[in-house]
């Protein structure tokens, strides 16, 4: 990878460190050209099951994007570059648009998620915080609101009000409010945070690979959409999982009273 983004191999997880503690793990175009690269290799790597996404130090998990380097010699406003990697690519991390992992991938947020820093978690499937994590949308206190999901994520994972508070205001949360309102699925204590976040994967990993890769499609691809053409992925996916090796261990470590050794096949 690079020194601003830590790749680490843990069994079948994969464990992605922003690494910039000084700049709060805010993310300059190499950094997140670097961030892309990460998830891509996980994504690609059939050993790689699930990925635990964090920052490095205890104060930040993500600060957003860094906005000295983007408006730097333009007047303050963002570089043309920003707007090509931001709205047009992947997204903020790579994972926030046009990427899709089907894998699960788990954000440990270590301290301030704010405005991109959030967007990049809300595109992960769930979200481990330690106590003194703070969360925050403040795009619209600078003049402009995300573009990197969290109007369209936010709403789905903490309802239309609650996102309306956080989007309209600006204002930052601590942990308890976020998991009040459903933002994360634990707090956990910052000293055990990434111990715990990848004890949680690698029993993740146990699973089947292929079942939670298609169920998680059908999740995300029937977001928005009628029942009736939920239902229909969710059917056509389940035949699909008929066909697989996958299917054949489960079953028969369910007849046999043991622990199924899935392949992703």
């Amino acid at each position: 990878m690079s020194e601003d983004i830590l790749y680490e191999s843990q069994g079948h997880v994969r464990i992605v460190t922003i690494n910039r503690p000084d700049k709060m793990n805010s993310l300059d175009f190499a950094a997140n050209d670097a961030l892309a690269a990460a998830l891509e290799e996980f994504d690609a790597d059939d050993d790689a099951r699930v990925c635990v996404l964090t920052g490095a130090g205890s104060k930040a998990f993500c600060a957003g994007a860094d906005l000295k380097t983007y408006t730097m010699n333009f007047g303050g406003r963002p570089l043309p570059e920003f707007r090509q990697k931001y709205t047009n690519g992947y997204g903020i991390g790579g994972i926030t648009r046009n990427m899709e992992i089907w894998k699960p991938v788990i954000a440990a947020v270590n301290g301030f998620a704010i405005s991109g820093g959030l967007e990049i978690s809300l595109a992960c499937d769930m979200r481990f915080c330690s106590p003194n994590a703070e969360f925050a949308i403040q795009d619209v206190k600078w003049g402009f609101h995300p573009c990197d999901g969290a109007l369209i994520r936010l709403p789905w994972i903490v309802g239309l009000g609650n996102a309306m508070e956080m989007f309209l205001s600006g204002d930052r949360i601590d942990a308890e409010h976020a998991f009040r309102i459903g933002l994360v699925n634990r707090i956990v204590p910052q000293e055990t945070l990434l111990e715990e976040t990848v004890a949680y994967a690698t029993k993740l990993a146990t699973r089947a690979p292929l079942a939670q890769q298609l169920g998680k499609e059908v999740m995300l691809r029937s977001l928005g959409r009628t029942m009736e053409d939920g239902l229909r992925f969710e059917s056509r996916s389940f035949r699909d999982l008929g066909n697989t090796e996958d299917l054949d261990e489960g079953t028969t470590a369910f007849r046999e009273k043991r622990d199924a050794r899935f392949k992703g096949r």
